[in-house]
């Protein structure tokens, strides 16, 4: 039988286009699309319902009217407008997901998916191949709300038997969606300025190494994680996910394998203070030896399919017009 799911923060960075899959994967039917705001409906999407995840109530009553039994609760406040806004970011982060996970307990979903973070780890934690086990002291707000997220999680896991799955996400490149106020979103940023302008003023420094993923594998990890035998899932906090690493300036570099006259300057701001306290590789291998994770983009494919996949969109653009 085909879970019955519904995804909170559904217009975001990961929802966008998770959405897309999980409709792919269990018919449209069975996908319940949430969001505090609307937006523009793209391609194979269930209708976008509002939802307040800060409205306990409202939220178990979604749950229990489409009789959902798997939940990806992906709405949250990121981490540089989490620094600018530290009370939003706790209100959203931490007071919507627990009313998300005692909706979800006393509604008896079977499964829930909650995204985690390289914002745990803080500027104590080894900065190559930080460990599942590393000290978690983040000086971000964001990341504090990560780590208490995790925390919370496992307690819901172990007092309410509720099957809480969860991964600890690098930065995110995306086609798809535009930045979301993250640290590392001079990764998506970049490559349309390259397209459009030619040139990328860039705000954190050209040797700011970073783990990074493209969106691709963590929608991949977001269904296998919740697919998998619960048996296999032995972390209910964050399980560390790596698939790559890599700076600004060997970012830059890669595409100008694709666009010879792109130029970058760099102006680091706040946003790198925020980059220095996090590793700039992971050690994924509980994720990969407890439910098979393995990425399968590096840097030189995510940069070819990125720029392809743009560069098709501003041609069908300029046809339109």
């Amino acid at each position: 039988m085909k879970p019955r799911v519904l995804v909170t923060g559904a217009g975001g960075q990961i929802g966008s286009e998770l959405v897309t899959v999980l409709v792919q994967k269990y018919g449209e039917a069975n996908v319940f699309a949430t969001d505090k705001v609307r937006r523009p409906s793209r391609g194979a999407e269930p209708p976008l319902e509002l939802l307040d995840i800060l409205d306990r109530q409202a939220v178990e009553r979604a749950i229990k009217r489409h009789g959902v039994d798997t939940v990806y609760h992906l709405a949250a406040i990121l981490s540089a407008v989490g620094e600018a806004n530290p009370d939003l970011a706790w209100d959203v982060n931490m007071n919507g997901l627990k009313n998300v996970l005692d909706a979800a307990s006393s509604a008896g979903v079977d499964r829930l998916f909650w995204p985690s973070s390289i914002g745990v780890f803080g500027p104590d934690a080894p900065k190559v191949m930080a460990p599942q086990d590393a000290n978690l002291n983040p000086t971000t707000m964001y990341g504090v709300t990560k780590v208490s997220g995790e925390l919370l999680c496992e307690y819901y896991s172990l007092k309410h038997r509720l099957d809480v799955r969860s991964v600890r996400f690098p930065g995110l490149i995306s086609s798809e969606a535009p930045p979301g106020g993250g640290t590392t979103d001079y990764a998506v940023e970049i490559f349309h300025s390259a397209i459009e302008k030619g040139s990328y003023d860039c705000f954190l420094r050209e040797d700011a190494t970073l783990p990074m993923m493209y969106m691709p594998d963590a929608l991949r990890a977001a269904v296998q994680i919740m697919e998998v035998e619960g048996r296999r899932v032995r972390l209910h906090i964050g399980y560390n996910l790596a698939a790559m690493s890599f700076s600004p300036a060997e970012l830059a570099a890669e595409i100008m394998k694709h666009i010879g006259a792109f130029k970058v300057t760099y102006s680091p701001d706040s946003r790198q203070k925020i980059a220095d306290s996090w590793p700039q590789s992971i050690d994924d291998s509980d994720a990969r030896k407890d439910w098979g994770w393995r990425p399968q983009y590096d840097l030189k494919g995510m940069v070819s399919d990125m720029i392809g996949r743009l560069r098709e969109r501003q041609t069908a653009q300029a046809k339109d017009v």
